[in-house]
């Protein structure tokens, strides 16, 4: 069976039309609806935490898996609710050295926008969400020596667990961007998973490395969403 791993960044009110990067952000409204409609189709929408059985074969069910990248201040403000009211759970990926701050790797590109506190993240946490890693700094691995990449990958994952008091277990790639030697980093780091912007949809005996994600953008309407979700559309462009 077909998994679904949605990939999101920003939830929040849009900025003006012809703002950078203004596609990734999407409306608490637009949020909103999308989970809804999930539940309505009978899906269950699940944490990479939760979702590890079903990646492992070990259970089988109707779910989809909901990740944001970053760790943007707006996703415990709007995205969390619309969770909630659903029961879902869904992987926040913390940029461990930039808690509270803003995402200056952005800088000169995209506004700036403020990312989780400490106290955000024990809030998300606390609240049954899930919290991963996104590196250090929002490194982009492929342009490091090896020491420094296996730096990243190993103290992101030391530090958000320092301030969880929680095991952190998985990883995104920043930019989507590695290499099979990071994939063989991130399993020696001992996480469980790690997702890339690849296209398509996951299944039972993919490489839990090298995970596809479906990214949902701004102007993304009900029956692309359906798309993504329930048909081959996505996996067609991988």
């Amino acid at each position: 069976m077909k998994i679904p791993i949605l990939m999101y960044h920003q939830i929040d009110e849009p900025p003006p039309r012809g703002t950078a990067l203004r596609g990734l952000i999407v409306a608490p409204a637009s949020f909103a609806w999308q989970m809804r409609m999930l539940r309505m189709l009978g899906y269950k929408g699940l944490s990479m935490r939760d979702l590890e059985p079903y990646l492992r074969g070990d259970q089988q069910g109707k779910v989809v898996g909901i990740t944001f990248d970053d760790g943007y201040q707006n996703n415990l403000a709007y995205a969390m609710p619309a969770l909630k009211a659903n029961g879902f759970t869904a992987t926040c990926y913390g940029v461990s050295s930039m808690v509270g701050g803003t995402n200056a790797w952005d800088e000169g590109k995209v506004a700036q926008k403020p990312l989780m506190t400490k106290n955000d993240w024990l809030a998300w946490h606390g609240a049954g969400m899930d919290v991963g890693s996104h590196t250090q700094t929002h490194a982009n691995l492929k342009e490091m020596p090896d020491d420094a990449a296996r730096q990243q990958i190993e103290r992101s994952k030391d530090e958000l667990q320092q301030m969880l008091g929680a095991e952190v277990r998985h990883f995104c790639y920043p930019y989507g961007w590695f290499e099979p030697k990071h994939e063989k980093m991130v399993c020696a780091a001992g996480y469980a998973t790690a997702t890339s912007t690849n296209r398509g949809r996951a299944q039972a005996g993919d490489n839990l490395y090298a995970l596809s994600r479906i990214m949902v953008a701004r102007a993304t309407n009900p029956l692309q969403f359906l798309m993504k979700v329930a048909t081959a559309y996505e996996d067609k462009r991988a």
